[in-house]
């Protein structure tokens, strides 16, 4: 069972880090989108690149690993009320913004049950 979590945690925190090294290599495709509703622009997209991968090493490496997921929550959190949520009521984005909307609350689950679990490196035993 001990490694099932382990490939969990791993495979759970891949994407983190794969998308926040998007956020440099597609900077320019990422400030198009935030530009017009979020303060900050390319500032906000760097340090939230910075912030997925930092949340990827911490969630891999077990360190820190209860308060990364519980920020990695929060972010996530905030992307589904900024992003995911406005962009339903835009036409012709409704459809891709649902999928990222719901995309997002299954990994913010997937983060704070994580978070739930481990606590300072540990696998909390039921």
């Amino acid at each position: 069972m001990k490694h099932l979590f382990t490939l969990g945690r791993i495979f759970f925190a891949i994407p983190f880090g794969i998308l926040g090294l998007n956020h440099f290599f597609m900077y320019s495709y990422y400030v198009g989108i935030v530009n017009s509703f979020i303060p900050g622009g390319g500032f906000t997209v760097i340090m939230t690149g910075l912030a997925l991968i930092a949340a990827c090493i911490s969630i891999i490496a077990k360190k820190f690993i209860q308060f990364s997921c519980l920020l990695l929550a929060l972010l996530l959190l905030i992307f589904i009320c900024t992003i995911h949520i406005p962009g339903l009521f835009v036409q012709g984005t409704a459809t891709m913004a649902l999928i990222e909307l719901l995309k997002d609350t299954a990994l913010m689950g997937g983060s704070l049950m994580i978070a739930g679990i481990y606590k300072e490196g540990k696998v909390i035993e039921s």
